[in-house]
């Protein structure tokens, strides 16, 4: 048995190693494996949950029913000791911290190696579950996900796949991950091509699609298994209709900026107050306590209360009220570190807002608009594509959801709008990869603008016409250059004393020894307002590491040197 199963390891890992033009059949392969593994790590979470509420509070399903089965004193204890025991694990997590690996599946499946730890994932998702079942208001997916694709992992590392191929099924596992929680297969596959990798390419997409839809077909042959959101059948939109919903993806651009920067300044609370990471998971898990003993629909992420929105018609300032608790729990949650996702409590805060708004729409023109539960639904695509940054995910998620054809205009419409609106308002992402990659297409923008005089630096070998030998040579033998640039009275740029002729003069014994008599036009000077193209090809006609820089051509005021290794460095950095 044991030479067997060496023998069928030796098999699968010559055939992982076949060239590329073969390579991508076992890469598909192996990406169907990932899926179907990913959807059964997703279904086992999914299933600890169920059955940790059951045990500890004696009522599993809804987080929501639960809540509002127990006392108020209950609700607001119950989160608060959730806390303190996820925040316990997260304590004790420390220690298999070794500095060296990605934790995160975004990070293993771009920067890092593809190899995500077991130990450190196992006991986070044992954090997240017990700040899940003690009624944090944070999404369940973030394990999931992280999971389905340390599952990947697991399996890449034992076949010993290259880098490149492990980050790929890692990539894989998280698109199974988040299917299997969303049921959307589409959406997920460009979710984490848009998200995580940053690039639809189909060598990518291609192994990604084919994971999420062997996760999409293992998640509908389990009993019982339902999609999280039962969405009502989108009614048909008027021509100027369209107009409304564009006016929904404004506000949904902009409402995501106070969103992200909510959690951002509750994270930065919670860091100062100091506490052990109990003791501050502890207190998120108060709050949201105190906010669940008047308001039990802040409990979980939120699932149950967007199915009854959907479906029930609520007054406007019900739903205001819901939208308001629901993000100060959330804040409490993330901002204490309680381990899981944003992505569900974003759908949550996206069909709030656009039902608030169809119910104001509706007022103002009642035989113009929809239902207001169109304006929920397009309003959680539009406000998810404006804290995501990935308008195209939000698009097919929404439309996956929904399976209408009638939606897609206006939601086509809300999520671009919403989409281009957070971004001029600076609102950042809820991932912090996107914020980096965002970052880092700033930064290239800028380099891209750059111009000589962004490179300047002092120049310490100037010398004046009238300049002797000896203070020449003073110069020469401090700096380990082989040009000395000449100015006249008024700083202008005359030329440059070149060291061999300054050495040759001397060997000569000629009887001036001045910069004016050694004076050559060899070297041409850079211009301020000129390019880094243009300067990079002036360097490579001059074989030396700087260049003299000037003001202008009509004025050659002496402004500094332009050195190639900075030069150098910037093309660099735009090419990463």
């Amino acid at each position: 048995m044991h030479s067997l199963y060496q023998y069928v390891s030796t098999c699968l890992r010559a055939w992982r190693d076949y060239p590329y033009w073969w390579g991508w059949l076992p890469m598909m392969l192996w990406s169907v494996l990932a899926g179907f593994i990913g959807a059964g790590a997703t279904e086992l979470f999914r299933l600890s949950l169920y059955w940790g509420d059951a045990w500890l509070l004696g009522q599993g399903g809804s987080l929501v029913a639960l809540s509002r089965s127990l006392s108020p004193g209950l609700r607001v204890v119950v989160p608060a000791l959730g806390g303190l025991l996820a925040g316990g694990l997260l304590q004790s997590l420390r220690r298999f911290n070794s500095g060296t690996t990605k934790a995160d599946y975004m990070d293993a499946s771009t920067m890092g190696d593809g190899r995500i730890p077991v130990p450190q994932t196992l006991v986070r998702s044992l954090s997240s579950m017990l700040s899940i079942v003690s009624g944090g208001s944070i999404g369940r997916e973030g394990s999931m996900v992280q999971l389905a694709a340390m599952c990947a992992s697991a399996l890449g590392q034992w076949l010993r796949m290259p880098v490149e191929r492990l980050r790929l099924l890692v990539a894989c596992g998280a698109a199974a991950g988040i299917t299997a929680a969303y049921n959307a297969p589409f959406a997920s596959a460009f979710f984490v091509a848009e998200i995580v990798l940053g690039s639809i390419a189909l060598d990518s997409l291609g192994p990604i699609i084919v994971a999420a839809v062997v996760a999409n077909i293992t998640m509908r042959h389990i009993p019982g298994y339902q999609p999280p959101y039962a969405m009502p059948n989108f009614p048909a939109i008027q021509g100027l209709e369209v107009l409304l919903f564009a006016g929904l993806g404004i506000l949904s651009g902009l409402a995501p900026a106070l969103f992200l920067r909510g959690l951002e300044r509750s994270r930065e609370r919670f860091a100062a107050l100091g506490l052990p990471l109990p003791l501050q998971l502890g207190l998120g898990g108060l709050m949201v306590g105190c906010i669940s003993f008047y308001w039990p629909e802040v409990w979980g992420n939120g699932y149950s209360v967007v199915n009854d929105t959907l479906h029930s018609h609520l007054a406007w300032s019900l739903l205001l009220l819901l939208l308001i608790s629901k993000m100060l729990a959330t804040f409490a949650t993330v901002g204490s570190g309680a381990v899981g996702g944003v992505f569900t409590p974003a759908l949550f805060f996206g069909c709030m807002l656009g039902e608030i708004y169809g119910l104001g729409v509706q007022a103002l023109w009642p035989e113009l608009t929809a239902a207001p539960f169109a304006y929920g639904i397009v309003g959680m695509g539009a406000f998810l594509a404006g804290s995501t940054q990935a308008p195209l995910m939000a698009i097919l998620m929404l439309f996956e959801m929904t399976l209408s054809y009638q939606v897609m205009l206006p939601l086509m419409v809300g999520c671009v709008m919403a989409y281009f609106v957070a971004r001029a308002a600076n609102a950042g992402s809820m991932y912090d990869i996107t914020v980096r990659r965002m970052a880092q297409s700033a930064e290239r923008q800028r380099l891209r603008k750059q111009l000589v005089q962004d490179l300047v630096e002092p120049a310490l070998t100037v010398v004046p016409l009238d300049a002797d030998a000896a203070s020449m040579g003073r110069l020469f033998a401090a700096h380990p250059v082989k040009y000395l640039y000449v100015v006249n009275g008024a700083g202008l740029y005359q030329g440059v004393v070149p060291l061999r002729a300054l050495t040759q003069a001397i060997a000569e014994h000629r009887q001036s020894h001045r910069a004016a008599d050694l004076l050559s036009q060899e070297i041409q000077p850079l211009t301020s307002d000129m390019g880094l193209e243009a300067a990079f090809q002036r360097f490579l006609a001059h074989q030396g590491e700087r260049l003299p820089v000037v003001q202008s051509a009509a004025l050659p005021r002496l402004l500094g040197v332009a050195k190639k290794s900075a030069l150098l460095q910037t093309y660099a950095q735009l090419s990463i």
